[in-house]
């Protein structure tokens, strides 16, 4: 790839991202160094219907959710984009991850109005200033678990070949894509998967695949593993 295609590849996604709706931080349920849950505003929502908030579930309940959320990575992998290391298809989220977001967000999902979203965020470090960064955001419509993946450990980095430095924060912008997002993302067991509405905010990742719907009474709770020793964040 030529240094122009990879610049016209940068200014085509900035535009993109430009057409992103913005949000409001309203609530922080956990604000960590690597790591929150917040509640924020969507303009999304229609001014005469919001979403189904607040909502009472089980952390077992939302553990089950985030345990059958999985990954598939392109056919065609990419050393600079792709994680190498994983099967094909995969979890999305680990079981670190999972113990640290499903009481998390269940207390969020307690604590939102309909006009809000839940928005989600994890960094870990991979070699020295580079970051791999998963976030995305989740609301309920009446029996369905929407869940919107906007990055999947994309790689934080200073594109020297382009001239382009991280210049936002991505901690601002969890809803926002880093970079053009490669692989699918979907859910298992398939009998409770919802249809997509392509409505809302919801819209915006439908290119990508980046929404599953989860009809979540469906999915049998499954219990928290916690290593010993393991502290569970408190919102």
């Amino acid at each position: 790839m030529t240094r122009g295609s990879v610049a016209c590849i940068v200014v085509s996604w900035t535009i993109l991202l430009g057409c992103v709706p913005s949000q409001i931080t309203t609530v922080i349920v956990y604000d960590g160094p690597d790591a929150f849950v917040r509640l924020e505003t969507d303009r999304t929502v229609d001014q005469n219907r919001g979403h189904s908030h607040p909502v009472d579930l089980s952390p077992e309940q939302m553990a089950a959710v985030l345990g059958g959320l999985v990954f598939e990575e392109p056919w065609a992998k990419l050393p600079f984009y792709d994680d190498l290391s994983q099967p094909r298809r995969h979890p999305a989220l680990t079981e670190s991850e999972i113990v640290l977001f499903a009481p998390l967000l269940v207390a969020a999902l307690a604590k939102a109005t309909p006009e809000e979203i839940i928005t989600f965020y994890r960094s870990t470090t991979r070699s020295g200033t580079q970051r791999h960064v998963t976030s995305g955001g989740l609301f309920v419509d009446r029996d369905d678990l929407h869940i919107l993946l906007a990055n999947y450990r994309s790689l934080t980095h200073y594109n020297a070949d382009s001239g382009v430095a991280d210049t936002t924060d991505d901690r601002l912008t969890p809803l926002r894509a880093l970079a053009p997002q490669r692989g699918r993302f979907g859910f298992e067991p398939l009998e409770a998967v919802g249809e997509t509405t392509g409505s809302g905010i919801s819209a915006w990742f439908q290119p990508d695949r980046r929404e599953v719907i989860v009809r979540y009474k469906r999915v049998p709770p499954r219990r928290l593993s916690l290593p010993p020793g393991t502290a569970v964040p408190h919102p």
